[in-house]
Order: C-alpha cells, then structure tokens, then sequence
C-alpha cells in the first residue's frame, strides 16, 4: 500500500517525531543531547522555522515546528539534523551505519483547539515513560525554558500567549494545565495523528486543510477537543 504524502502547510504547528533505526539509542551520554539542541537552534533560524516545542528521548525526538512560506525547508531541517547527529556519532564511536529511520512523521496541528494540548503532550514524554516525576524535572524538553528557568530561545506560539497578558500569569497557567491529568482521548487523538500521517484537529480543520490542498484527506473519527482550564 502506497504511503500517504506528507501534508506540510506554511506558517502553521506541526508535530515532528523522527526514531532511531530499529528504535536504537541515539543520545547516549549528555553531549548528544547538548549538540541536537545546539543544532537545532542553528538550524532552525537558518531555515527561518519557529521552534514551539521540544522533548529528546532516548531513542526519538518530538518536535512541534513551525514552518514559514517554503514549507520545504522543514524536510531540510530534519534531514540536516538527522545527518548531523549520526555523523558525531559514528565518529565518536569509530562505527558507520544509520542512526535514524530514513521517514519522519508529521501532523499538521490546528492551533486554537489542539495546539497547547499537542506541546503538553510532548513535555509530558518523560513522565509518562517513568523517566521523570514531573516535567520541570527533565533536562532535555523544552518545559523549563518555557517556565523561565533556563535561557528562551525557543518560539512562544500563539495559544500559549493567549493564556494571559503577562508571562507570569502565562507561565503559572500553562504550569496548571500540565498539571491535570491528561484526558484519554487527547492521548489517543495526538498519537494516532503522527501514526497515520494525519492532522491534529477536528473536522473544521479537516474541512480547512482539504480546500488549501485541494484533496480529501482521510481521517479517523474526531477526537474531543482538550480543556484549556488552569
């Protein structure tokens, strides 16, 4: 069965999830993680892609990207990372080979419903694999630049600054809403999105997306839409 084309739209989230080959480690030691997120910051103001989101885990990376006009330049982006990683690693290591899958997945994310629910989500990884008690106490998401505890160089992106007027407020909201005990059905809808290649929204969005690209996209049946509560 032919797969589905990457849906890729300009000046809108999407939640990027690239594994190690045959889900291999690939950040074995701090500097692996330091130089990904070096390269990622350098990367990414390269291609002029926002960076909304981040969480590196051992054997994978979640990322919500948002691409401007040349939505091409998210594809280079990850191609670049991904090169650059399993480079530092085979030298270091003395060995050849691939360290990642060659396909990453994507899933456009409508950003008034889903998209403070889709960044919860991916600072939640290490807690939800028992790495971690709690978000802030992870060293490699990007909860605790949002939080102020470390330097920002990540984008703040538009449902997140709707929270409050002030970053204060904000960053005690946001905080509350990691908090809560995350809804089955977000945890469903997020994960079967990046599965199927399909988008994170709801059927509007779907309707959306379809008259932008001009052809139907098939979808699983509409998930509940999070509450934004804090």
């Amino acid at each position: 069965m032919p797969r589905m084309a990457r849906v890729v739209l300009p000046h809108m989230p999407h939640h990027v999830v690239q594994r190690g080959y045959n889900r291999q480690v690939v950040f074995a030691g701090e500097g692996d993680y330091e130089r990904y997120l070096e390269d990622l910051r350098e990367l990414s103001s390269a291609l002029d892609i926002r960076v909304y989101a981040y969480c590196l885990m051992t054997n994978h990376v979640h990322l919500l990207l948002g691409p401007s006009e040349e939505v091409a330049a998210m594809g280079r982006l990850m191609k670049a990372l991904a090169a650059r990683a399993t480079r530092y690693r085979n030298r270091i290591e003395g060995r050849s080979g691939r360290l990642w899958e060659g396909r990453y997945k994507s899933s456009p994310v409508q950003t008034e419903t889903y998209l403070l629910a889709c960044t919860r989500y991916i600072e939640l990884n290490p807690v939800r694999a028992r790495m971690v008690p709690a978000a802030g106490d992870y060293a490699w998401s990007s909860f605790r630049q949002r939080m102020g505890e470390e330097e920002q160089w990540i984008d703040l992106d538009p449902a997140y600054l709707n929270l409050a007027h002030r970053e204060t407020d904000r960053r005690a909201r946001y905080a509350r809403f990691v908090e809560q005990r995350v809804p089955e059905p977000e945890l469903t809808l997020v994960r079967e999105a990046l599965q199927r290649g399909q988008l994170t929204g709801n059927q509007r969005f779907v309707d959306e997306v379809e008259r932008i690209i001009g052809c139907r996209i098939e979808r699983r049946r509409p998930g509940r839409p999070p509450s934004r509560r804090a």
